[in-house]
């Protein structure tokens, strides 16, 4: 009990002969600023990443931002500006800016922050990545906040110092999030409101700092907010980097793993105190030295260390009983918070299905990943990391961990996606094996796909040789098939909700497999649509969708035609470098409408005159998915029946379907160009990554993470 009393005392300690100060702030080994006197050796671990500077006024640096505080337990404090943008009564710009932080070795605190929106006709969004070079992987999220008039006495009462979406929204930071970028954006230039509220906001802070009051509709009074970031030692994993001659966890220490995938952190042991990285290491705590510990008979523990080992003893192994008995027990209410009990009351439903879902042990899937080691990682998404797993039987895996515990709210709705998974037999639909229930979220163990994602195979950055234009054609069709399967013949009928190229994996034959259903949705035989939380990936977001909540299955034909155009271009759905339009779809469609298809179709594709017709046919059909009034687009029955009929196009190609739904001369009179500009660069896109729709009337969440 006097081991659990004591309070770890972190000693701040830099290098001799190196400042242990700037200004207020201490300075921390393996931090450093300079070079130490009379060695000439440095001050830091390493040059880029633990560097400082102190300028003339006793402010600490990293680079271009000043940091506040650093504690070796792997937190440092820095502060980033605001992003606004104000507008007159005629909806012409007075100011506008961007906020940017670019901290490669360092990773926004997704458990210290928020991102939050001010304003009442205001979106904003971050954008960051996960690696510590180039945008390239970047990803995104945000929210929005609209009220067409000013708030009324109550509901200004309910929402004093409370961003709950009247004036004012937040969202969690993902976690990883570096090299960030904050944007605020207006619908419409705040014409409606100009006269209590002219200006968006949009902010990085840390979670207890900010508390929103009606009044910053008028003026918010804050240029910069206090944010916190993670910082670690980044060479590996502590398993890698215990080996290396490198290691920067000193004596008396334990290393720690970093939560986000990035380097690890070092610790002192129960019963020392210290910097675990300074070259003298941790140092036993003399629980006697410390004041009113205890009285003049105390004795320091590591004194008295021999005569306690019996004790010590006896405890762990009352321990080791006590944590056995209590970890049985958290595996038995993880199983029925997840709905393990519900779960087999499915046991009849199932029965007849050869392949029936199997019930996993928590201990089998640790097993087959090797302790969730990294270097079984295929994949990281918005909802978890997918790692590749090899069963008792050499059966390979592929097991989706998530990364926060399950909403019970979302229990029942996820005992009936597995449900009816379980029974969905199609051969380019990713099939689910089973669950494990035993962990605080749930784990799903699907087959094993062998080739990577679609985008893998046309995307010209990652592919040396893309797949030729039959193969493309041929995943289309397949793709189309099975999605029309989940629409129409599964027992109860599934909308996708993240059709995208890196959700259609390939086989070693280049045969497609739909995956992903973790944003799907059940939707009953009795209804058309249903209401949820806005959900999407950026460049896939069908814009009625995103406008009203109303999720149908012509959500899915809107996400599948830009697959298409992905097939037909060799681009991806959102290139941020690309100088002409960074949405695909918008460019494709005004290409169009130029006449310019030829322009920018892939030169793969190109390479045969015979492809001039299913070429013409896939695009014009792609146009059609992509229609912004969705009761325009067809049914995924009929894209799947068109692709057909291409392909045989090429076989026989005398046989030209009369009945075609494609119309070389159609007039559309609605296209993809819609009416909210989300990300700088959009020209009038109707798709959104990281905005969600909200009213007074209405309010959607919209989340996004990695790419959803």
């Amino acid at each position: 009990m006097i081991l659990l009393a004591i309070t770890e005392v972190v000693v701040n300690q830099s290098l001799p002969g190196c400042p242990n100060k700037c200004g207020d702030v201490e300075i921390p080994y393996p931090f450093g600023v300079g070079h130490q006197s009379g060695t000439g050796n440095k001050c830091f671990l390493e040059e880029e990443t633990f560097s400082l500077s102190c300028d003339e006024n006793s402010k600490l640096w990293h680079r271009n931002v000043e940091i506040s505080s650093i504690s070796v337990r792997g937190h440092m404090d820095m502060s980033m500006n605001v992003s606004r943008v104000c507008y007159d009564g005629s909806g012409r710009v007075l100011t506008e800016n961007a906020a940017y932080l670019t901290t490669p070795a360092f990773t926004i605190s997704s458990k210290e922050n928020k991102f939050t929106s001010v304003g009442c006709d205001t979106y904003g969004y971050i954008l960051g990545s996960q690696s510590s070079g180039s945008a390239y992987g970047s990803y995104a999220t945000g929210c929005l906040t609209k009220c067409n008039t000013i708030p009324n006495e109550e509901n200004a009462k309910l929402n004093s110092n409370s961003c709950s979406g009247i004036g004012c929204c937040t969202v969690d930071i993902p976690l990883g999030m570096r090299n960030i970028t904050s944007q605020a954006y207006s619908f419409n230039n705040h014409a409606q409101v100009w006269d209590f509220n002219n200006c968006s906001y949009a902010f990085v802070a840390k979670r207890e700092w900010f508390n929103f009051s009606l009044d910053f509709l008028d003026y918010l009074p804050y240029s910069n907010t206090p944010l916190v970031v993670d910082w670690t030692i980044p060479n590996g994993t502590c398993e890698s980097a215990e080996a290396r001659s490198d290691y920067a966890c000193t004596s008396n220490t334990r290393c720690v793993d970093s939560n986000d995938g990035f380097g690890y952190n070092c610790r002192c042991l129960d019963g020392f105190e210290g910097n675990p990285y300074h070259p003298d290491g941790c140092h036993d705590i003399d629980e006697c030295s410390i004041k009113n510990n205890c009285s003049k008979t105390c004795q320091n523990i590591y004194g008295i260390s021999v005569a306690l080992l019996f004790v010590i003893t006896l405890v762990f192994l009352l321990c080791w009983v006590h944590k056995r008995r209590t970890l049985k027990q958290l595996r038995r209410r993880n199983f029925e918070q997840n709905g393990g009990t519900m779960l087999q009351g499915y046991g009849s439903m199932l029965e007849g299905y050869g392949d029936r879902t199997k019930i996993f042990a928590e201990v089998e899937l640790k097993t087959a990943t090797k302790n969730f080691d990294e270097s079984r990682i295929l994949g990281r998404g918005g909802q978890g990391t997918v790692y590749k797993g090899i069963l008792p039987d050499n059966t390979l895996v592929a097991i989706k961990k998530s990364r926060a515990g399950a909403d019970p709210r979302q229990i029942k709705d996820f005992i009936n996606e597995v449900a009816v998974l379980s029974q969905i037999n199609h051969r380019n639909v990713v099939k689910l094996l089973g669950c494990c229930l035993e962990t605080d979220a749930p784990l799903l163990v699907y087959e094993f796909v062998d080739n990577g994602t679609l985008l893998d195979h046309i995307d010209p950055l990652k592919s040396k040789s893309p797949i030729p234009w039959d193969t493309r054609l041929r995943i289309a069709a397949e793709t189309a098939e099975a999605i029309s399967y989940l629409h129409s013949a599964a027992s109860i009928p599934i909308i996708h909700r993240d059709i995208k190229s890196t959700n259609i994996l390939l086989d070693h034959n280049h045969r497609a497999k739909v995956s992903d259903f973790g944003a799907s949705r059940l939707v009953p035989l009795d209804e058309t649509q249903v209401t949820t939380v806005v959900q999407g990936t950026l460049g896939y977001l069908d814009p009625e969708y995103l406008h009203t909540g109303q999720l149908n299955e012509k959500s899915d034909v809107y996400s599948f035609g830009v697959v298409l155009v992905e097939l037909l271009t060799g681009n991806k759905a959102v290139e941020f470098n690309r100088p002409e339009q960074k949405n695909l779809a918008m460019y494709f469609v005004s290409s169009m409408k130029e006449d310019r298809l030829w322009e920018i179709l892939d030169s793969q594709v190109l390479e045969q005159e015979k492809n001039a017709e299913q070429l013409k046919g896939v695009a014009l059909l792609a146009r059609k998915c992509l229609r912004v009034n969705g009761e325009e687009r067809p049914t995924m029955k009929e894209v799947a029946i068109e692709l057909d009929g291409l392909i045989a196009m090429e076989k026989h190609p005398s046989v030209k379907g009369e009945d075609s739904m494609l119309d070389e001369n159609e007039n559309e009179n609605k296209s993809i160009l819609g009416n909210v500009n989300v990300l700088d660069g959009y020209d009038d896109a109707s798709a959104s990554n990281s905005a969600g729709y909200d009213s007074i009337q209405k309010q959607i969440p919209f989340e996004i993470a990695d790419g959803r």
